[in-house]
């Protein structure tokens, strides 16, 4: 019985993760449809505006991710760097900083 809840619960959640995806590549199709229409764009234009306009999306996706990381990273040396931190101290007080 428990095998089974967990089994229908996965499946649930696994449907949820996947509508919400489709959802999100549908709106960035809406989006570069309707670029494309207002430039009336056919053919081959529309296929090479539609392939790039979706691959560029998808970059800005990825990209805003290890950007806000990075920051944290840089934000973290310097405050140890200004506290002369170093060797286990360091380490400690870098650990807490990324995960706060």
């Amino acid at each position: 019985m428990k095998k089974l809840i967990a089994l229908v619960s996965l499946g649930i959640a696994l449907s949820v993760s996947a509508t919400a995806f489709a959802g999100e590549q549908q709106n960035k199709m809406k989006t570069c449809n309707a670029d494309a229409k207002k430039q009336a764009l056919k053919g081959d234009e529309r296929k090479a505006f539609m392939k790039e306009c979706l691959k560029k999306d998808a970059a800005l996706d990825t990209a805003a991710a290890p950007s806000s990381q990075q920051n944290k990273m840089k934000t973290c040396n310097a405050d140890a760097k200004t506290k002369a931190l170093k060797g286990q101290e360091r380490k400690d007080f870098m650990k807490s900083c990324l995960s706060a």
